[in-house]
């Protein structure tokens, strides 16, 4: 078992320490948090070993698990890495493209591996469709949320939308030529509404919303591609593919069949791809030990999380 640490205590950083303590493929240490008073809680509360600093921690581990806030993400990953530990790391994988970029090399130097917290990759509806999604050429996602205090010392886009720009660079195998978008401020110093609009060289188009002042939480992506159009629910976690092929000479009483202004006709079928329950993030934390014991390459990369950044920023930069 891989010995492992927690770096940070706040909500998502408890929910990384119960499922590091419950998997079978990790032995949780400890944690270390900037807050002492709350790490000490902790401890008395849950029984993870409280670390007093954050070098305490990282000598004692195998894997040091990155949940602090992300302004702190480039000086907790060097340290680690610079130790020779493997390290995880929540998304956005840094603050600025620049850390990224050093993470990464510094990563390749030591000869450690690292994966990003790009949870919406293990999500169970996103899982029973990917190998289903082949050369989209229209994509649409829709996230949003109710507010909450937490995370508003970022742009929405590295909050929320984040999430959508890692599952299109995942699908779309193209580089992105122009990105537009627009941002509004409500009630943060920084936006809490967004639109982007990102065009690929190989024609793709994606079109993404995300929020965070919504009066309801909804997290959706659709995508189109010749002769199929897929639905992914990420927060109830359903799916829909609905698909076009030739239609019969003959059709059925109940075959759907449509026909184009040349006379073509297509029948409609559905599939609904059964979907798997999991926990996505233990998901996560598990193949990314299996990537370190079995010496292969992490799900989510630290190069998938510097370049869903860069796209990010690049979306900022428009506003």
């Amino acid at each position: 078992m891989l010995k492992a640490g927690v770096l940070g205590a706040g909500h998502l950083g408890k929910i990384h320490l119960r499922l590091l303590h419950q998997s079978k493929k990790y032995n949780l240490v400890g944690f270390y948090d900037a807050d002492e008073t709350n790490g000490k809680k902790i401890e008395a509360e849950l029984g993870y070993k409280y670390f007093n600093t954050i070098e305490g921690l990282i000598d004692a581990v195998d894997v040091v698990d990155i949940v602090t806030p992300t302004l702190s993400h480039f000086e907790c990953a060097k340290l680690a890495i610079s130790k020779g530990k493997h390290i995880f790391i929540e998304k956005p994988i840094t603050n600025t493209v620049e850390e990224a970029e050093i993470i990464r090399s510094m990563v390749a130097e030591n000869h450690v591996k690292g994966q990003v917290g790009h949870v919406e990759r293990f999500n169970p509806a996103f899982k029973a469709v990917k190998h289903q999604i082949d050369n989209p050429m229209f994509i649409e996602t829709h996230r949003l949320a109710e507010f909450n205090p937490r995370g508003t010392d970022v742009p929405v886009v590295l909050d929320l939308m984040i999430h959508d720009i890692d599952i299109i660079l995942s699908v779309v195998q193209s580089k992105v030529k122009t990105i537009s978008a627009s941002g509004v401020s409500v009630i943060s110093d920084t936006p809490d509404i967004a639109n982007a609009r990102i065009e690929f060289e190989n024609g793709c188009v994606a079109n993404l919303t995300a929020s965070r002042i919504s009066l309801k939480n909804m997290r959706k992506t659709r995508f189109f591609q010749k002769d199929a159009y897929i639905s992914v629910d990420f927060l109830e976690k359903k799916c829909e593919v609905v698909k076009m092929k030739d239609a019969p000479e003959s059709p059925g009483d109940f075959d759907m069949i449509l026909q184009n202004a040349e006379g073509v006709k297509k029948q409609i079928y559905f599939d609904n791809p059964e979907v798997s329950d999991n926990n996505a993030i233990l998901d996560e934390l598990e193949t990314f030990a299996d990537a370190i014991n079995n010496n292969t390459t992490p799900i989510v990369t630290l190069n998938d999380g510097t370049e869903a950044l860069r796209v990010a920023t690049m979306i900022i930069e428009q506003f």
